[in-house]
């Protein structure tokens, strides 16, 4: 999965740059997410895998399955990966393009687990503070797990604040046995 990632950052850094000058960005998040999708499909993945493919007949593939809903610089983009036989990048690509959107747009997805189910006020007022404290728009999805005994998990992409009874009884264990 990292490795996907790093193959397909230049690429996504590219295109977000090229969506950013042209100010294309809901264009492009829409045409990547759906270039993931065909190349995510079965019947495409196989093609794509046969060996009396050439990496044209690949590109050529993609493009007429999509017709009028690439653009030009769409197209050329499915033909450089099909080249560089990087067609299988196309949803990394996509994940990556996203968040470098929603970093340019000082937007961030947050996930919520909480042991039990909080009301709207309690919901506002801690989706306020994450906001705050990240200096973000958020846009939070809601989980419940039980198995937290009681408090939350935040995930807001590589941070991660676990303030459940869970952990702490956890850290309470290893410095019991440390």
């Amino acid at each position: 999965m990292a490795e996907l990632r790093s193959l397909a950052r230049p690429y996504a850094k590219a295109v977000f740059e090229l969506a950013r000058d042209a100010k294309t960005l809901a264009v492009w998040s829409q045409t990547l997410a759906t270039l993931s999708m065909t190349a995510s499909d079965a019947q495409v993945v196989a093609e794509i895998g046969n060996p009396r493919f050439s990496r044209s007949d690949t590109a050529m593939l993609i493009i007429s399955a999509l017709g009028e809903r690439l653009d030009l610089q769409a197209q050329n983009l499915v033909r450089l990966l099909a080249e560089n036989n990087r067609i299988a990048l196309l949803p990394a690509i996509a994940a990556e393009f996203e968040a470098l959107k929603a970093e340019a747009e000082k937007r961030v997805e947050v996930d919520i687990t909480t042991a039990t189910d909080i009301d709207a006020a309690q919901k506002q007022t801690l989706a306020g503070a994450i906001g705050k404290r990240l200096s973000r728009e958020v846009e939070v999805t809601w989980h419940t797990d039980a198995s937290l005994i009681a408090g939350a998990v935040i995930r807001a992409g590589d941070l991660v604040i676990d303030h459940s009874v869970v952990d702490e009884l956890t850290q309470l264990r290893h410095a019991l046995t440390a």
